[in-house]
């Protein structure tokens, strides 16, 4: 599965990506994504899960996002079909990039992507959900058409801006 606009392209994350994943590892990534720091042994945990839930078609689809002929891993982003606070058809949606590669449209464009396959596999309306203070995620979220919708709390209790984006035009972008 490779998906690509020419700039970025997304494939599943892979057990060779462990190593650049901990190398680009930052606080904003610790923070808002990944819920603590990575140890080799999580990640590729992590990244076996991922090739678990592809093989057996499951609700979690982790792509890397890739940069370039080589193909240099930037960051990853994930869909979940399923999950907390979701509505049947809802789809949420989850990246991040590594510290050097932001600030240059890439998680926009592979948020974009990522929709035009969330809706081929079913998915009605991808749910983004940031804290308020994650300002560049939030606006990764406006730049790839997502309206803000309500406010939630997460289990942890902690603050969520929703934005959402119905998928329905997704398939022809």
């Amino acid at each position: 599965m490779k998906l690509s606009d020419g700039i970025v392209t997304l494939s599943p994350l892979r057990l060779d990506d462990v190593e650049a994943h901990l190398s680009g590892e930052d606080e904003l990534l610790v923070r808002y994504l990944n819920g603590g720091p990575g140890t080799r042994e999580d990640v590729e945990a992590y990244v076996r899960h991922c090739r678990e839930q592809w093989e057996a078609a499951g609700p979690l689809r982790a792509f890397g996002i890739r940069v370039g002929v080589d193909e240099v891993l930037a960051g990853t982003i994930d869909l979940r079909f399923e999950g907390e606070r979701l509505s049947p058809g809802q789809v949420n949606v989850a990246y991040g990039l590594y510290p050097s590669w932001r600030g240059r449209g890439l998680a926009t464009r592979a948020v974009v992507l990522v929709c035009g396959y969330a809706a081929s596999e079913g998915g009605l309306e991808a749910v983004i959900q940031v804290e308020p203070e994650n300002r560049g995620s939030a606006a990764v979220a406006r730049r790839a058409g997502f309206a803000p919708g309500r406010q939630r709390l997460s289990t942890d209790g902690a603050r969520l801006d929703r934005y959402v984006r119905n998928l329905r035009s997704a398939l022809s972008e």
